[in-house]
C-alpha cells in the first residue's frame, strides 16, 4: 500500500488524462431545463456509469420520471461517504455572449492564472470529477479505497430535483451512510479552502396578474383600463421598506440573531464589502440596512425579483395594455422560517393590493428549510485539516448564501448531515456566460479529496 505522499504524486503526474476524462464529460450539453437535451443527459449519465466501472465501483443508471440517477457503491475500510454531485447544467443562453463554443471545453489563460472555460466546468461537472479522479489514484495506487464510498449523481439539479425526494425515500436504505460529501460549493479565495456550514432556505413563487380579456390599444384604452404591469410593479415595490426589509406578515418572527461570537468569527474573514461589488460591477452596498454584506448573505432573509414581463418586448414599439403581467420572486431563507409560511405571506400581500378587475394566479417553484451543520463533528474536523494541509492558507468554516435542497432532504429522509467541500471561486460564472474553473481547483481539489479520504479513513481508526 502506498502512502498519501505517493498518491499525490501520482495526481499530478495524471493531471492531463484526467483533464482528457473532464472534457469529454463536459462536451455533453446535458441541459435539464430544456426536453431537447433529453438524450444529451442521458448521455453523461451512461458516461458516468462507464467511468465509474471502470475504477472498480458497482455502478449503475437508475430511471426516474425524469432524467436518470447515477448510483455507484465501492467497499473500504473506513467510514461510510455518500458522495453527491450534479450532471446536468444550466442552458448556454444568450450564446451571443459567450466567447467560446459553450461545450467546446478548453484551457485559457487569465490574468488570474489557467482556467477551464465551458458550460459545467464548475458547476458541476468539475467539481464532482475532482472526486471521481481522487478515488481512480488511490485505486490505482494502493488496490482499494479508504472509506466505503456510495455515489450519488443526479440529473435534475438545475431543475429543481423533482425526482429527488421520491428516489431518496424509495433508496434511503441503500443511500443511509454515515455521513454525505456535497461538491457544489466554492473555496473563500483562491488560496483559501472553505467548508460550509449553514445554507440558506429557498421559497420560489411565480405570479400572473390578469386584467382586459385581450390586449388593449393605449390610445383607445390608456386610463381608464387597468394596466397589469401597473398594477405587479406596485405590488412588487412594496415587498421592501426604505430600510431594505421585507414587509411580508411575520416574515422576520423565526430569524434568529446573529451572535457576537459569529459576528467575530466573520470579521477574522477580512471580507470587503467594496471589492465584493467592484468585482461585478457595483459599488455600493444596498439591501437591508444596519448588516454587513456578508451578514446579508449568510444570515438574513431576502426577497429578490428574478424575472418580471408582460406587454409587447420584441423589436421596434408596440403600444398596448397587456393583458397580463408576470414575475418570478425568490425568498431566502434563515433560521426556522417556515417556506410556506413565506409562500402563504407573499400571496397574501399580493391579494390585498389587487385593484378591480385585476385576479392573481400563482405557481410555486419549489422550496427549502435553511440548513445548519455540526463543524465540531470529527467529519468536519478531520476534512479541515486535510484541505489546511493541500492548501496554502488555512481551511474556514463559512455560511453559504445559496440554497442546496439535497442537504436538508439528506438530514430529514437519510438522517445524515453533510460535509460541503467545494473549490468553486465566486468569479466562476456559474448559470452565466463564459463559466469557468479553475485550473488550480481542478487540480488541487483531485489532491484534496485524497487526503480528506486519507484523513477519514487514519480517524476512523483512532
Amino acid at each position: 500500500m502506498s502512502d498519501i505522499n505517493t498518491q499525490l504524486k501520482a495526481a499530478d503526474a495524471g493531471l492531463n488524462p484526467a483533464l482528457d476524462r473532464l472534457f469529454e464529460l463536459l462536451r455533453i450539453p446535458s441541459i435539464s431545463t430544456d426536453s431537447d437535451y433529453k438524450a444529451d443527459c442521458r448521455a453523461a449519465a451512461e458516461w458516468l456509469v462507464d467511468d465509474l466501472r471502470s475504477i472498480g465501483f458497482e455502478a449503475e443508471l437508475r430511471e426516474t420520471p425524469g432524467h436518470p440517477m447515477v448510483v455507484a457503491h465501492h467497499d473500504g475500510a473506513g467510514p461510510h461517504v455518500l458522495f453527491y454531485g450534479h450532471y446536468d447544467v444550466q442552458p448556454a443562453d444568450p450564446l451571443d455572449l459567450w466567447e467560446t463554443d459553450p461545450f467546446a471545453p478548453a484551457i485559457e489563460d487569465t490574468p488570474n492564472g489557467k482556467v477551464i472555460r465551458g458550460r459545467g466546468t464548475a458547476d458541476d461537472k468539475g467539481q464532482l470529477m475532482t472526486f471521481v479522479e481522487a478515488c481512480r489514484v488511490i485505486k490505482s495506487e494502493t488496490g482499494a479505497l479508504p472509506c466505503k464510498i456510495t455515489i450519488l449523481f443526479e440529473g435534475e439539479e438545475e431543475t429543481g430535483s423533482p425526482s429527488l425526494i421520491p428516489f431518496l425515500k424509495a433508496n434511503a436504505d441503500e443511500l443511509r451512510a454515515d455521513f454525505a460529501m456535497v461538491c457544489d460549493t466554492g473555496m473563500w479565495d483562491a488560496q483559501t479552502p472553505a467548508i460550509c456550514t449553514t445554507l440558506r432556505g429557498l421559497c420560489g413563487e411565480e405570479v400572473t396578474i390578469n386584467a382586459a380579456d385581450i390586449d388593449l390599444h393605449s390610445g383607445m384604452y390608456g386610463g381608464p383600463a387597468a394596466n397589469p404591469i401597473r398594477v405587479l410593479s406596485h405590488i412588487l415595490a412594496a415587498l421592501h421598506d426604505d430600510e431594505g426589509r421585507v414587509t411580508l406578515q411575520g416574515f422576520y418572527d423565526a430569524v434568529p440573531p446573529i451572535s457576537n461570537a459569529t459576528r467575530a468569527a466573520w470579521d477574522n474573514l477580512s471580507f470587503s464589502s467594496a471589492e465584493f461589488l467592484n468585482a461585478v460591477g457595483l459599488s455600493t452596498p444596498a439591501g437591508e440596512k444596519g448588516f454587513s454584506a456578508l451578514e446579508q448573505i449568510w444570515a438574513r432573509p431576502t426577497a429578490e425579483i428574478n424575472g418580471i414581463w408582460g406587454g409587447y418586448t420584441g423589436k421596434g414599439f408596440k403600444t398596448v395594455l397587456p393583458a397580463k403581467a408576470h414575475a418570478k420572486i425568490s425568498f431566502r431563507l434563515v433560521g426556522q422560517q417556515d417556506p410556506e409560511a413565506i409562500r402563504a405571506a407573499f400571496r397574501a400581500h399580493v391579494t390585498s393590493m389587487l385593484p378591480p378587475d385585476c385576479t392573481a394566479e400563482f405557481h410555486s417553484h419549489g422550496s427549502s428549510q435553511a440548513t445548519v451543520l455540526p463543524s465540531d463533528d470529527p467529519a468536519f474536523t478531520i476534512s479541515a485539516k486535510a484541505l489546511s494541509d493541500e492548501w496554502p492558507n488555512p481551511s474556514v468554516f463559512v455560511g453559504g448564501g445559496g440554497s442546496i435542497p439535497i442537504v436538508g432532504l439528506f438530514q430529514s429522509i437519510l438522517g445524515m448531515n453533510s460535509v460541503m467541500i467545494g473549490f468553486g471561486l465566486d468569479d466562476d460564472a456559474i448559470h452565466s456566460p463564459n463559466e469557468k474553473y479553475s485550473l488550480q481547483s481542478f487540480h488541487k481539489g483531485i489532491r484534496s479529496w485524497i487526503r480528506v479520504l486519507d484523513g477519514l479513513n487514519k480517524g476512523a481508526g483512532r
